[in-house]
């Protein structure tokens, strides 16, 4: 039939019901119904969705967007998109650098937004292609060098790309710019273009042009987070920032319907008016840009101060006897650490480089409170520095629960790193002559020899010593190879090193003894004709033959309170006026030694040096210990394949009948080993998995929901609404009454109606009959429905099934309030004079 302007209240809302008939009012539209009770119109722009109200059917308007209308949206996004990301331009050293991740990256985000106007690719596959171009294409554009044919992404490619992810935000705000392409660090403009543009493009594309609104949050978020990590002069900012700000007024009074044709002088005028003046105000206006580079205080690098143990022997010459640190109130025979290192290149022992993440670069700031993990006896020991101690290496004892400084003008909190691993300090400024501070710490509790030599050595990561001399590993598999622990066999180490060594500082009148601790000079040490030195160079031996044996080992300097033997004692320690204590370190208490990690005893000092009154002369003969003419022992099992690798060549000494015939179980070393890798490469699949997890998880709530909330009709109503949207989701059309849904679910399923017709009709029941219905019927309609929805999910094919799980659509069904009626209902036909319905 056909309707006349007369027949409709609101040409988008309203129109009298009738057999299906062209209406033709102010814009061309088609009515189509099954009956003269329900129906839908449609134009080229506007699209209805009706429903009863007495003798008048109302819908509501959805704006349809042409695909070309779409695509423009999207090229105005993504050109906004590139406008803000603009402010990285400078970061990366060019707009050519720059651009290799934020085109692509952008771009990848406009398309995938447009996609999910296909309902095939809605949501759950747009996570995937977002998961893909983000964990894959990202990296292989982005570290390009790590690919194979620059194309095929490795597994260094997808591991780096996910930890630049989120690394590469963080590098860019600690590393002065350009930056360049080094390191993964483009995966952050990859990012940033990637999401923000897909997620202002799902709003900019979307049917209701009000949601447009929402999408400006994303590109305001573009803007703030590009501004944060640029610099304070940016990239053309203001050309850019203006062009940003009018293409968006623009687009959205396009999108909102605003724009005026007849009136693009007048408007052309106020867009060049706006323009000129956002223009002159940067001018006029003093610039200022807050930037997080200049207020991010990356953490300390040790690595690049100077190896602190190469100056130990410079303040024994020069200071031996001068005062250059004294304590009070520090416990009796307390050590006092100057620093620790665990890292040795060939020629020095040094502190990591913070890039390899182990326990002597972890140096970060730390306030008036330190947590510290040791137990054992709290004090309070007051610090005062001499004028001869001048470094940025701070003395402290124990493990430190809280360092404060007299002068806090100088030596504040804003300039105290502290190391939780190794309980040493720096002090970027320097220590001075005067400089006072109070630490609060503690001491833990000395392990018995029993408990030491029974203790197993731990297990954690070091950085691999480089060019370690033959005679270490020898010497160490000769001493201590056979030892069934790692307390045991460090003792080994320290007491052969002790007994069978001299001690010399090789200052004037003293045996020549070479200064150093590097690959040559313990070579010298173990291998030479003479085994004599300090303990610079007897803690760098053992730390190296411990290493060998597969024990952590590290190197500390510090002060010790030493007798004329180089023993620790409590005699050095005085009285003082109040019951106080006060000790005073010279440069001859400068002094090196070891640490071994032990599992369930931490790290353990060992003093391998021997007495200082062990002085040698011509007479006496000093050669090192022959590991041939020792009792050797079988080597311990190596745990680590690297260092078995690289020392191997130190065991070849000994005969086959001497290395231990049962071979090493490697098994969990591996396990752990390649179960971490196996996290860590297929790190991009959790995040599909738990895109699953929460759309599996929203289902559920909403069926719980449904099940338990409202009225028994309500639920009941509800029931067979989530059967219906088990049906759509599993690609199911049904349409009409219950009754010939539930025919055309059993049709295209190929199952038995029977079920199906019975519920429609208790839901009919429930709906229409006006009669009451108990709690009880409600929770036995929901056992049957829970029946046949997981007899509908076992006849579907197992991809089919998956697709219907984590399928979305028509979820709203569950929550809609009319779904609740069947798309049938009943209304009396009325005649309008002059127009039969």
């Amino acid at each position: 039939m056909t309707f006349d302007q007369s027949s409709i209240t609101n040409t988008n809302t309203a129109a009298y019901a009738g057999s299906s008939g062209t209406y033709t009012g102010t814009s061309s539209g088609t009515y189509t119904g099954t009956s003269t009770t329900t129906g839908s119109w449609a134009d080229s722009t506007h699209s209805v969705i009706w429903m009863t109200r007495g003798n008048v059917l109302r819908g509501m308007g959805l704006s349809r967007q042409p695909w070309g209308k779409r695509i423009a949206s999207l090229v105005l996004i993504a050109a906004m998109m590139l406008l803000a990301q603009a402010n990285l331009i400078d970061v990366y050293g060019g707009v050519a650098t720059w651009a290799i991740a934020a085109v692509p990256a952008t771009l990848l985000g406009a398309i995938i937004a447009l996609a999910g106007m296909l309902p095939a690719l809605r949501l759950w596959w747009q996570i995937v292609f977002l998961a893909f171009a983000q964990f894959i294409i990202g990296p292989v554009v982005t570290l390009s060098s790590t690919t194979s044919h620059y194309v095929i992404p490795t597994l260094k490619t997808l591991s780096s790309g996910w930890e630049m992810t989120f690394g590469s935000f963080k590098y860019i705000i600690s590393v002065d710019p350009p930056l360049g392409t080094q390191d993964g660090v483009l995966m952050a403009v990859w990012t940033i273009g990637l999401w923000l543009t897909f997620f202002t493009g799902v709003f900019a594309i979307n049917a209701n042009a009000w949601l447009s609104l929402v999408g400006v949050l994303p590109l305001a978020a573009a803007v703030a987070v590009c501004a944060l990590l640029g610099t304070d002069s940016g990239w053309q900012r203001a050309i850019c920032g203006i062009a940003f700000a009018l293409l968006l007024i623009i687009w959205l009074s396009w999108r909102l319907e605003l724009l005026e044709g007849g009136r693009w002088i007048s408007a052309l005028i106020i867009v060049v008016l706006a323009a000129g003046l956002a223009f002159g105000g940067t001018l006029l206006v003093p610039q200022d840009r807050f930037v997080l580079r200049d207020r991010y205080d990356p953490p300390l690098s040790p690595y690049d101060y100077t190896s602190p143990l190469s100056g130990m022997r410079s303040y024994i010459k020069d200071h031996k006897k001068d005062v250059l640190l004294t304590v009070h109130n520090l416990p009796a025979g307390t050590p006092v650490k100057l620093a620790v290192m665990d890292r040795f290149d060939g020629t020095v022992w040094n502190l990591s480089d913070s890039s390899e993440a182990t326990d002597s670069s972890n140096y970060h700031r730390v306030g008036t409170t330190i947590k510290a993990d040791e137990q054992g006896k709290s004090f309070t020991a007051t610090f005062t520095v001499d004028q001869e101690l001048t470094d940025t290496w701070l003395p402290l004892a124990g493990a430190a629960t809280g360092v404060s400084f007299a002068n806090d003008a100088d030596n504040g909190n804003d300039t105290f790193y502290y190391n939780t691993d190794t309980d040493s300090a720096i002090i970027p400024a320097g220590t001075r002559k005067g400089l006072t501070y109070t630490e609060s710490g503690i001491i833990a509790r000395k392990p018995t020899d029993k408990q030491i030599s029974s203790a197993a050595a731990a297990r954690i990561t070091q950085p691999e010593a480089q060019d370690v001399p033959d005679s270490a590993s020898k010497l160490a598999t000769s001493i201590a190879g056979g030892q069934s622990s790692g307390g045991a066999a460090a003792t080994a180490l320290a007491d052969t090193l002790k007994d069978s060594g001299w001690f010399s500082h090789g200052l004037e009148g003293d045996y020549p003894s070479d200064a150093g601790h590097g690959n040559y000079r313990i070579n010298k040490l173990l291998a030479g004709t003479a085994m004599v030195g300090d303990s610079e160079q007897y803690a760098s031996a053992m730390a190296l033959m411990a290493r060998d044996l597969g024990l952590p080992s590290r190197v500390v300097l510090g002060f010790l309170p030493k007798n004329e033997d180089g023993e620790i004692t409590d005699a050095r320690t005085e009285k003082t006026s109040g019951n106080g204590t006060k000790i005073e370190f010279t440069g001859n208490d400068v002094t090196a030694w070891v640490e071994i990690k032990l599992q369930g005893l931490g790290w353990v000092a060992f003093y391998p040096t021997p007495k200082e009154t062990k002085m040698p002369d011509e007479n006496q003969n000093l050669t090192p210990p022959n590991p041939q003419t020792l009792v050797r022992q079988p080597p311990v099992p190596l745990t680590d394949p690297l260092r078995d690798q690289t020392q191997a060549k130190g065991q070849s000494s000994l005969a086959g009948a001497d290395a231990d015939d049962s071979p090493t179980n490697l098994f969990w070393a591996r396990f752990w080993r390649v179960t971490r890798k196996v996290a860590l490469y297929g790190s991009p699949l959790w995040t599909l998995l738990i895109a699953c997890g929460l759309i599996l998880m929203f289902k559920a709530i909403l069926l719980a929901r449904a099940r338990r909330h409202g009225s028994p009709k309500a639920r009941v109503a509800a029931g067979w609404n989530a059967i219906r949207m088990l049906a759509e989701q599993s690609g199911i059309t049904a349409k009409g009454t219950r009754r010939d849904q539930a025919g055309a679910i059993a049709r295209q399923l190929g199952t038995d109606d029977q079920a199906l017709i019975q519920l429609g009709r208790e839901a009919d029941y429930a709906t229409f009959s006006g009669q009451d219905i108990e709690s009880g019927q409600a929770t036995t309609y929901w056992t049957g429905v829970d029946q046949l929805r997981k007899a509908m999910l076992a006849s579907l094919p197992r991809f089919r099934r998956i697709r219907t799980r984590l399928s979305l659509k028509s979820v709203a069904i569950l929550s809609n309030g009319h779904a609740a009626k069947p798309h049938t209902t009943h209304v009396k036909r009325t005649r309008k004079k002059g127009k039969a319905s």
